[in-house]
């Protein structure tokens, strides 16, 4: 054989390689990866290291496409589609609007939401312990009650608030049950509270415009990808408009943010990957019990405060999970 021929060969028996590895080891599983939100590389990486602990590698027996709606909520129909038509194994999703967007697409595709509100009012699954569906997964909170609690946490660490802004996406089914939650906490406390609807990241300055024209003193956002996405704007928004300000997720808190109460969101996407894992073995999701957060971290950013002139209990940062100096 001719010296060329043969370095020919050799180099065409390389590339055929990860094919042959892959043959290997068996089926490639396809795992979509869908967020409302934009891309966040933490999360992203969690749910990653969550499934290289249980035995898989990208590349070898495992792909997994990632889309991104970026807050957009029309983009949703779309990457749907998309990653249906992939033959996707099984697609993990974010929250409610993702969820409640995939439930018009399929129902028979294996889902995994990671940030469910309440899966069961919100007519994602049956039960909590028996799903009955093609959805399952993690949930962001328990129940609604959490952006109540966001409202007495705000009164403690602002006494003099009086008057509570709500940032609300309209495009967001979960907005009622959060709005009332707040609302009670509001009652309790003596408090005015008034939602502020933005349906889109262009309409964020003048949301806060028009929350300052009403004489808001304090600032709470409700869960949404699209505000998510828009953290960095909203913070830098708040910290201009001199308003104290509670978040759903610490991220907020790490763009410049007051304070954020609410589940590490890391730790449920990596939660995620062992639901992947169960249903590629054959489980359904049908019968795979949806867990619940149980803890809670609050994080406080203190260079955000002394902006806002604000003097914070020691007890409160105590209580602190992190302090963000």
């Amino acid at each position: 054989m001719r010296r060329r021929e043969f370095i020919a060969l050799l180099g065409g028996a390389a590339a055929a390689w990860p094919v042959a590895a892959r043959a290997q080891q068996g089926k490639v599983w396809q795992v979509g990866f869908l967020r409302y939100a934009t891309p966040n590389a933490a999360h992203l990486e969690a749910f990653r290291h969550g499934l290289r602990d249980l035995g898989y590698t990208e590349g070898l027996n495992l792909i997994i496409e990632e889309r991104y709606a970026s807050g957009v909520y029309d983009r949703l129909p779309t990457l749907i589609a998309e990653l249906i038509a992939l033959k996707s194994d099984v697609i993990v999703i974010d929250g409610t609007t993702t969820a409640k967007a995939v439930q018009i697409a399929t129902n028979s595709v294996p889902i995994v939401f990671t940030l469910a509100a309440d899966p069961v009012a919100d007519g994602l699954a049956v039960s909590m312990s028996r799903p009955g569906g093609n959805f399952t997964g993690l949930t962001f909170s328990v129940g609604y009650e959490l952006a109540g609690k966001r409202v007495d946490l705000l009164k403690e660490v602002v006494p003099g608030v009086s008057r509570v802004a709500v940032l609300a996406n309209p495009a967001n089914p979960t907005n009622a049950a959060y709005l009332a939650s707040a609302r009670t906490s509001s009652a309790t406390l003596g408090l005015q509270i008034e939602p502020f609807e933005v349906p889109a990241a262009s309409d964020l300055s003048n949301a806060f415009s028009i929350m300052m024209k009403w004489q808001a003193n304090g600032l709470i956002t409700l869960n949404d990808a699209m505000f998510f996405s828009q953290r960095d704007r909203i913070s830098e928004l708040a910290a201009s408009s001199g308003l104290p300000a509670i978040y759903p997720e610490s991220e907020f808190v790490r763009a410049g943010g007051l304070m954020a109460y609410g589940p590490r969101l890391s730790d449920l996407f990596q939660r995620a990957a062992s639901y992947v894992d169960r249903i590629l073995k054959g489980a359904r999701p049908a019968d795979l019990p949806i867990e619940q957060p149980t803890k809670f971290e609050l994080v406080f950013n203190l260079k955000s405060a002394k902006a806002l002139g604000l003097t914070i209990p020691e007890s409160f940062l105590i209580r602190a999970d992190e302090v963000i100096e």
